[in-house]
């Protein structure tokens, strides 16, 4: 496929999110593979677990990925760690092929296989599969977003904020319940929940919760596949301040940021 098929409309988004969708199952084959084992648990320079599932599924995306579109860089989490960081331009991939590592070891199933595409520094299509809970969630800005599970496949579109308060969802291995709490301090909130890896923000894009503030250190490959599932149908991720996030940083490292279902996220 040449760069040019890559344009910019939502046909061809949406076409492309559906090649996306059968190479995340194939890593999320190989994830539950190892799942199943007596798997080998080792620590990566940042002090941060990772295993075989990690590299083995890392291996399916790239490989895949270099197939439908060689012409395309890929910022891949295990290959950036390993020092493999390919110069990007206009547009790249970003994937993170396990995230929710800490998850996969608890054996929780709240971990997720995350591809999505960058272009001109904002995710526009994005596959999050969590094989473990058989859920897999996909959009394209433009095109829309979908869920698909034991019930077949269906439409997903953000909520209204609900009249009786927010449901806010927040990290379940990683947060600051103090800056939480100062964070929403004068909005209604209704109830939190505890989600692990990328799957917060398609619970926003489905319509199950409303916010994610998000005040500790994640990376671009973290959160760009459900963000782009998020802005497919309807929602937005801003920085605290309101300003766009924007992708292809240096260091490939968000600031705090805030997901919501609706326009305003200071509601």
């Amino acid at each position: 496929m040449t760069d040019s098929a890559f344009v910019t409309d939502s046909h061809s988004r949406g076409k492309l999110l559906e090649t996306l969708v059968p190479l995340a199952r194939r890593a999320g084959d190989v994830i539950m593979s190892v799942y199943a084992t007596d798997f080998e648990i080792r620590g990566k320079d940042d002090a941060s677990p990772v295993t075989e599932a990690d590299e083995r599924a890392e291996a399916v995306i790239l490989a895949g990925l270099a197939a439908l579109a060689p012409q395309i860089p890929v910022i891949a989490e295990e290959a950036v760690a390993a020092g493999c960081i390919p110069e990007i331009g206009e547009r790249f991939w970003l994937v993170d092929p396990l995230d929710g590592t800490k998850e996969f070891i608890r054996r929780n199933g709240e971990f997720t296989v995350n591809i999505a595409l960058i272009e001109a520094g904002q995710p526009v299509l994005g596959v999050v599969l969590a094989p473990a809970l058989g859920r897999l969630y996909a959009g394209a800005v433009g095109a829309g977003a979908f869920v698909e599970d034991d019930r077949g496949r269906r439409p997903i579109r953000c909520r209204l904020p609900p009249d009786e308060g927010l449901t806010v969802v927040a990290s379940r291995s990683h947060g600051d319940a103090a800056a939480l709490d100062a964070f929403l301090a004068g909005r209604k909130v209704a109830s939190r929940a505890s989600a692990g890896s990328s799957l917060k923000l398609c619970l926003i894009a489905a319509g199950e919760a409303d916010l994610y503030p998000r005040l500790g250190r994640t990376m671009e490959w973290d959160i760009a596949a459900g963000h782009a599932v998020l802005e497919a149908a309807g929602g937005r991720v801003s920085q605290i301040d309101g300003r766009p996030l924007h992708y292809g940083k240096p260091d490939f490292a968000n600031p705090h940021f805030v997901a919501s279902g609706f326009a305003d996220p200071t509601v």
